[in-house]
Order: structure tokens, then C-alpha cells, then sequence
């Protein structure tokens, strides 16, 4: 099985001469700084401004490889389903088991079964409200079938179908760690172009090329950073950021700000289909 909790698209790319430059980076401003425990997605998730997660994933193998920094790959603690975890230290560091066993068992807290499906709908239900707090409405949800078409090519779905100011969207959210899987992203282009929908993916994080890709079929992806933790989890949330430093938050509601991206480029698009005409 793909290793869970590293970046499967680490085997479809080509070498890119960004690798050299993140194998750099990390050791300058990780390794050699700081003497601590670290695993794959977590490296990435630092350096995500910087580098697309699969580039940073292969600076990490091949700093793994040269013997530059030390690695081992383990089972994830309570999966059932063989996933593994990849972890990643400096030479100078010290009682590195036990900081690995603690990140175990923090990873596998908030990657249960049942805590990555709360993830997803709550992510969801967040976005609905606020797409109906800026003038969305809702018109199906986990649909393939819009307006008698319906999409059989493939078994995905569109998380929502929405509308403004007679504009149809599809709309897809990811309230993930990890980039969404680039086969789902093409099919769900494709659903859309086939609906006859602009394609709207609200994603916590997505390369450029992936964001190009949505664009290219005249659809928007709203990039909101930070995974949404659902209510009740806030101890976990604050344990997840202090621990390993990840994105993670539980915020009451979608802010203005985010929203409001989303409602600009909408409004631009709307003035240029008029203009258009």
C-alpha cells in the first residue's frame, strides 16, 4: 500500500534542480538547527511556500541516501490498513526513539478513521455556511448528476453543486494535510466541463501547477492554509501545532477575508462574461 503519511506523487515527476535547492534548505534551516524528530508530511507542510510537497519528499530521500541526515521507516501505530510513517533526524540528535514514539502516537490521534471523516465533513459544512454567508446557494450535493447529465466516466462525485448570480459551480473541498490526489483533480475538471459547471476547489493547500490546471478550465481554487479541526477538538488542535508544528486550527467560522478572494475573482469573472457579450 502508498505510504500514507509521505507524498505519493514522490515516484511520478521527473528530477526537478528544486530538489538541490530544498536539500539545502533543510539541512540549513532544519537539521542544523534543530536537533529533533521530524516525519515526511510534517517537512513538507514546513516548506510548502517554498516547495511543493513531492520536491521537498525527494530532498529528504536523497538527504536519507547520502547519509546527510538519518531516516527509518516504521508502521503507523494502529493502522489496520499497513500505512507507514517515515521519520527524519539530524545526527546530533538524542533519544530519538522516544520523540519518535510520541510523534506516533500523535499522528496516529488525529489519522483514525474516524477523525479523518470528521475532518472532511466538517471542512464541508464550514464552507457551507460560508458560501451561503456570500450569496451561494446550494443546489446538490455529493452529486454526478446535474440537470439530466450525469457523469459515469469515473466514481467521483462533486462534494457541492452551487450557484451565484447565475453562475453553477462544482464545488470540491479538501480540509487536508496532503494535496489532493492529481487523478481525482483531472476527473473532477472533467466532471465539471461535462456538467457544463465552473470547477471550485477549496483546498487547504494545492501546488501551482494543480491551481494552473483549475484555471485553465475557468474555474478558481480558494487556498485556505490552515486545516479546520472540528468543534470539541480544540485540545487536540493546540497539542498538534505545539507538538509538531503543523497548520491546524478550530476556528468558529470561515473568515471575511477568505471568502471574500473567492467573492472578488467571482465578481471579476461575472464583469468580464458581461463584457463579453
Amino acid at each position: 500500500m502508498a505510504n500514507h503519511y509521505d507524498e505519493p506523487e514522490v515516484q511520478e515527476w521527473p528530477r526537478d534542480a528544486k530538489v538541490d535547492e530544498a536539500k539545502e534548505a533543510l539541512m540549513a534551516e532544519l537539521f542544523e538547527k534543530r536537533h529533533e524528530v521530524f516525519y515526511g508530511r510534517q517537512i513538507a507542510v514546513f516548506f510548502e511556500r517554498r516547495f511543493y510537497h513531492w520536491i521537498t519528499t525527494k530532498a529528504l530521500n536523497e538527504l536519507a541516501d547520502e547519509g546527510r541526515v538519518r531516516s527509518v521507516t516504521e508502521a503507523l501505530i494502529g493502522s489496520a490498513e499497513g500505512e507507514m510513517i517515515r521519520f527524519y533526524w539530524s545526527k546530533r540528535t538524542r533519544y530519538f526513539r522516544r520523540q519518535m514514539q510520541e510523534i506516533q502516537k500523535l499522528v496516529h490521534e488525529f489519522s483514525t478513521p474516524g477523525m479523518m471523516r470528521a475532518l472532511g465533513l466538517h471542512g464541508e459544512a464550514m464552507f457551507d455556511v460560508g458560501l451561503a454567508r456570500f450569496g451561494w446557494s446550494e443546489k446538490a450535493r455529493h452529486a454526478r448528476l446535474f440537470q439530466g447529465k450525469e457523469w459515469t466516466q469515473t466514481g467521483h462525485n462533486l462534494d457541492r453543486i452551487s450557484e451565484r448570480d447565475g453562475v453553477e459551480y462544482g464545488v470540491e473541498v479538501k480540509n487536508a494535510l496532503s494535496y489532493i490526489d492529481r487523478i481525482e483533480l483531472i476527473a473532477k475538471i472533467e466532471m465539471c466541463k461535462f456538467l457544463s459547471l465552473r470547477p471550485l476547489f477549496i483546498m487547504r493547500m494545492a501546488p501551482t501547477n494543480y491551481i494552473e490546471l483549475v484555471r485553465a478550465a475557468g474555474g478558481f481554487t480558494l487556498v485556505f492554509e490552515w486545516q479546520l479541526y472540528p468543534y470539541g477538538q480544540e485540545q487536540l488542535a493546540q497539542r498538534v501545532r505545539e507538538r509538531l508544528g503543523l497548520k491546524v486550527d478550530c476556528p468558529q467560522g470561515i473568515s471575511d477575508g477568505t471568502m471574500q478572494r473567492l467573492l472578488n475573482w467571482h465578481l471579476k469573472q461575472l464583469g468580464e462574461d458581461v463584457n463579453s457579450l
